[in-house]
């Protein structure tokens, strides 16, 4: 067992250990300029070629994007009735709390984990995710709902037109799955540096609440992704990455949106960086029971 975890943690977390390091030796990482290339570029390309080359049904895909809808809904009811109760603010500190690392970090692990059922499985998770982020997400940052904002999501619309062209049957042209496979071939490592980097940059400003909110997210994460797997029945991959992505950490996205309407960033980075390395301390005793 300890030879399985390692070949499924070590790649995801060597990967993001070289950004790390390449940030923390004075090397420039222009995180802007990566963070679109993966945004409009490499994540797209990733989520169409996966899912279109590989047969994942239109129902599997189906069932796992309501699945985390449903997720995401709980995360946003329980984690704003504890913000509430706590009389802490939700438009900084409930996104964190909503919306995890399912790309960066979910994504690849299921990859390791499960292999390419597991990634197509994960990238749909990931989908509903950055469509929830950039729709709902935004609302809770700015306090206002641009649907344009939702149209606009390049990994949303991969995402769904991958998913009519399975559902309708329609040919794809091998030089569009060899092009989209290409130019998606280097968003999971890019995505794992970029991840490393954010970490040697970001700043812990209050442990104390950081490590209780982590500690909260890490929590609720594993009782959603683990009862709501009992209650659907769930199997298997679908199973597995579900619990997974449930229990990832809080999104760097939520530190550039708390940057962006001016919520606190500083927090925000602090909460980000602690609860990546709870979970990453963590992942080594969970998974034996997911997998």
């Amino acid at each position: 067992m300890f030879g399985e975890l390692f070949e499924i943690l070590a790649p995801t977390f060597l990967s993001a250990f070289a950004g790390w390091i390449w940030v923390r030796s004075g090397r420039a990482f222009d995180r802007k300029l990566l963070g679109d290339l993966i945004a409009l570029v490499g994540a797209p390309c990733l989520v169409f070629s996966s899912l279109v080359s590989l047969e994942v049904s239109p129902r599997a895909m189906l069932e796992m994007g309501i699945y985390a809808v449903c997720a995401f809904a709980i995360f946003a009811a329980v984690g704003g009735l504890l913000l509430r109760m706590a009389n802490l603010p939700a438009n900084t500190l409930l996104a964190p709390i909503v919306f995890g690392n399912q790309g960066n970090m979910g994504v690849p692990l299921c990859l390791f984990a499960f292999g390419a059922e597991g990634q197509a499985l994960a990238l749909v998770f990931f989908a509903i995710a950055a469509s929830l982020q950039f729709s709902v997400g935004l609302f809770i940052w700015s306090g206002t709902f641009d649907l344009m904002e939702l149209v606009r999501n390049p990994v949303g619309i991969a995402a769904l037109v991958a998913a009519m062209t399975i559902a309708l049957d329609l040919p794809v042209p091998t030089f569009l799955t060899n092009t989209t496979g290409l130019l998606g071939g280097f968003a999971i490592p890019v995505m794992l540096m970029a991840l490393g980097a954010a970490i040697a940059e970001l700043k812990v400003t209050d442990l104390g609440l950081s490590l209780g909110l982590s500690v909260y997210r890490l929590a609720l994460g594993l009782v959603i992704g683990f009862g709501l797997a009992h209650l659907l029945d769930l199997s298997g991959v679908a199973r597995g990455v579900f619990i997974i992505q449930c229990a990832m950490p809080a999104a760097v996205f939520n530190f550039l949106f708390a940057q962006r309407f001016d919520r606190d960033p500083e927090r925000v980075a602090s909460l980000v960086v602690v609860s990546t390395l709870l979970t990453a301390c963590a992942l080594p005793l969970l998974l034996p029971f997911i997998l």
